[in-house]
Order: structure tokens, then sequence, then C-alpha cells
């Protein structure tokens, strides 16, 4: 019989949460701090900020057994194909060595042609890992994909806590950095792409939520950094939130909010993906099913001012180029060089799948990351 050690879940073991919200069973890990989280007008990005990607158990410890249970929330769309569980990624000493799901819990019934949800409360459950004898560092990927409450944390020796010495990396974006349809929560591109570049990735990426809200921009000024990116166009498209005269100004707004915390922390601004319904069409995109099958098409009508992927690329690169005149820190990056024309289709038409992610982290570990982190990584002693 194991003899289990119990240690309370804070902020000290997390990694990629923002904040921390107590619950009647345990604690709930966010990416917007309370304060944002007020601000939200939609159920969409309540649900997406607080499903946990890129948010990760680190602890260094000599165990040879963990246990973690949670309460999960999954989404069942009662109109579609049937969703997989959110999968646990375990990382001893940065390798990827096992992967496990949490059955049960909460299910949120989502009917998306109407866009009425039910949630259906549901038990806690567990995942366990075995670990190997010795020393070791201890990753526990959450699901990114899964509201998860954290109930209790369980090892057969104490652990501690490991202190980051990498640089932060933070990020915002789209669905496309939550993760869409990546395998595993630490095989998103930017989850890839941090580890490949050697930094510390916190991930605001949510779905459907990358809309130049000012509270995000403010939960970004408030938050430690050595270098930024936002990923910034897809969401205002399918969303047809704005027009071109309000976009500009926006973009704008965001990044001077951003600025009044990160003066000159290199900052990357990078446009949305190729993706070929929404090149030259604007929004809303609208999701039907082909067959078994959820798909995409874009629905709107050119017209003066409204927004295209086109459109937003070149007014994001005007912007930035006007705005390096007076802040050298600041870069753009075409997102076509991360998903370009000729690469395996986009299957859903909008969001890319685990291959595509795989592809995606490498190129913006070389063309992203490795500009952002040459100014400052000599200065900081990373090399």
């Amino acid at each position: 019989m194991t003899d289990w050690i119990t240690t309370p879940i804070t902020l000290e073991l997390l990694r990629g949460a923002l904040e921390l919200e107590p619950t009647e069973q345990g604690v709930r890990p966010h990416r917007l701090p309370a304060r944002a989280r007020v601000q939200i007008p939609d159920a969409q990005l309540t649900m997406a900020e607080a499903q946990p990607a890129g948010v990760r158990l680190v602890f260094r410890t000599e165990a040879t057994a963990v246990e973690l249970d949670a309460l999960p929330t999954k989404n069942f769309y009662v109109d579609g194909p049937p969703r997989p569980d959110g999968r646990y990624d375990l990382l001893i000493d940065g390798q990827l060595v096992s992967q496990a799901s949490v059955s049960g819990g909460n299910q949120l019934r989502i009917t998306m042609a109407t866009g009425q949800a039910e949630l259906v409360p549901g038990p806690a459950g567990t995942v366990r890992f075995d670990l190997p004898a010795g020393s070791k560092e201890v990753q526990i990927w959450l699901p990114y994909n899964e509201i998860t409450e954290l109930v209790a944390l369980r090892t057969d020796t104490p652990i501690e806590p490991v202190t980051i010495n990498r640089p932060l990396w933070l990020h915002h974006g789209s669905s496309i950095s939550h993760g869409s349809n990546a395998a595993s929560p630490s095989s998103t591109w930017a989850a890839i792409a941090a580890a490949q570049a050697g930094v510390e990735l916190i991930n605001l990426g949510f779905g459907g939520g990358a809309l130049l809200d000012p509270f995000t921009a403010r939960a970004m000024r408030d938050t430690a950094a050595d270098v930024i990116s936002l990923k910034l166009g897809i969401n205002l498209v399918n969303a047809d939130l704005m027009r071109l005269r309000a976009f500009g100004p926006a973009v704008h707004g965001f990044l001077d909010t951003i600025r009044e915390g990160h003066p000159s922390t290199p900052l990357l601004v990078v446009s949305p993906i190729y993706c070929p319904i929404h090149e030259e069409t604007p929004g809303p995109s609208m999701p039907y099913l082909d067959g078994d099958r959820l798909r995409f098409r874009a629905t709107g009508e050119p017209a003066p001012g409204k927004l295209t992927l086109t459109v937003i690329r070149e007014e994001l690169e005007r912007i930035v180029k006007q705005r390096a005149a007076d802040d050298p820190n600041l870069y753009y990056l075409d997102g076509r060089e991360l998903y370009r024309e000729g690469d395996p289709a986009l299957p859903d038409d909008l969001h890319p799948d685990a291959e595509t992610h795989r592809l995606m982290g490498p190129r913006f570990a070389e063309l992203g990351l490795a500009v952002l982190t040459r100014e400052v990584g000599n200065a900081a002693g990373w090399g």
C-alpha cells in the first residue's frame, strides 16, 4: 500500500496560470486575472480562459508515483461529432514519457446551432503516473480543451518547486494558439516552439477570444515577460466583429497598453496564417456538418471596410512599420510563414490539426522566437 503525501496546489507549483481560484473541491487555474474575468462579455471567452492551455504542474522529486485528482468540465456538442477526452502529458526532465485522461467530470452540453449550453454535473477523477527512480523534474501538462479543477496532488515522497531559469514568453492568440486540434497539451505549436527555443511559455491563446479586448491587454501589461508575441486577426474576421476603421485604432490601443508595462520588451506582432476560406471573403464563419465531420465556411459578402485576412495582414504590417520608427523592439511576422499555401490542408477549413501544429512549432521557434530572444539573450546570460 502506497504511503501518499498530499501537497497543496499553489501557484508556486504551476506554470502558465496567472491566478488560482478556490473552488468547493480544490482550485481552478485561470489564464486571466479576476479583474479581467468580470469584464468578459460572453460565455465563449469565459470558458476558453478557464481551459488551462499551456498550464502545467512542475516540481522536483524522487517519487516513483504521482496521482492527481481533478474535476474536468468537458464540452459535448449535441449537434456535432463526439470529442475525445483531454490528455494529461507527463514530462520527465523535459521529455514526454506518458499520457492519460481523467474519466467522468462535468459535461457542458452545447447546441452549436443556437449556442445554448447546459451543465451536467459529474464526479472528479484521478490520473496516475509511475515515475522513474531518482531525482528528476516532473511536469504534468493539463488538458488545453477542458476546464480543470485541481483537487489533490499526491506523491510517495516529498516534492519541491523548481525555480524558473529560462526567459518568459508571453503569447496571446486565437484557438490556433490555444491548441485547436493538437494531439496533446505539450504538442500545441506554442508548446513545441517554447521547448525548441528554451523559453517558458505563458499561453494566453483563447479559442474565439483574440478580439483586441482591453482587459486582455491590461493582463499582458501586468504580467512579467522577457519576450511577447501577439497573433491577431482570424477571430476578428470569423466573428465579423469590426471594420477597418475600428481595427487600426484598436490595434494601436492594444499595443499602447502593453507598452505601459513593457516599454522595451521585444514584442512580435504575427498576422494570420493562411486560411483559404477567409483570405478574400469576410466573416462570419459558420460551422456545418460534412457527413460526420465538422467544418467551417465563410458567409460574409465583400464590401468596403470589411475585414479579410488579406486586409488584416496589410494593416498589421503598416501599423508595425509605422510604430517601429519609434519602437525598435517591435517586430512583424507574416503568419503565412508559419502555415502557408501548399502545406497540408486544414481539416475543418479553419483550424490546424496535430500535423500542422508540429509543422508550425519549429517554424515559429526559428522565425519568431529567434528574433525576440536574439537582442536580449546575451545581455541576460541565457546562452
